[in-house]
């Protein structure tokens, strides 16, 4: 029998959380009940190039299983996981990476970030690559490979 191990958040890690567990416990219990509603409220905290109609398509049906959210949306990777913080947060971490010795790190900014992936974009764009080619690259795990 497995046993459950609780343990007590410090109160300075508990004062920077995003929300607390009884706004957890709501937004759980909205997602279970009523998903559609909850995940369309999620789906609005992206920035959309076509916003979606649909939050989900779903079937379950034996030999045919689907899942697909917002399909009818599109949305720019880049431009919600970088180019819409850098105004406000430019300037704050957006990777940390560390080596195989603990001692190697490095702290990653959102304005470094987004000229390295401008940069490497346009050398892309140079080797003749386009939208809907398919490109693969082998690198250890170095800084670089976020990029």
């Amino acid at each position: 029998m497995s046993q459950i191990h609780k343990h007590t958040i410090p109160a300075n890690i508990a004062d920077r959380c995003l929300i607390n567990p009884q706004q957890y416990e709501a937004m759980y219990q909205q997602s279970i009940n009523v998903p559609d509603t909850f995940w369309g409220e999620q789906g609005k905290i992206l920035d959309w190039i076509k916003p979606y109609q649909k939050v989900k398509n779903t079937s379950f049906a034996p030999g045919n299983v689907s899942i697909k959210w917002y399909e009818d949306g599109t949305l720019n990777l880049a431009a919600n996981c970088l180019d819409r913080h850098l105004q406000e947060n430019g300037d704050r971490t957006a990777i940390i990476w560390e080596g195989d010795d603990a001692s190697q790190s490095k702290h990653i900014s959102y304005k470094e970030l987004h000229r390295d992936v401008c940069r490497f974009a346009n050398t892309l764009l140079e080797l003749g690559i386009k939208k809907g080619d398919v490109v693969a690259i082998y690198m250890p795990m170095v800084p670089e490979a976020a990029v």
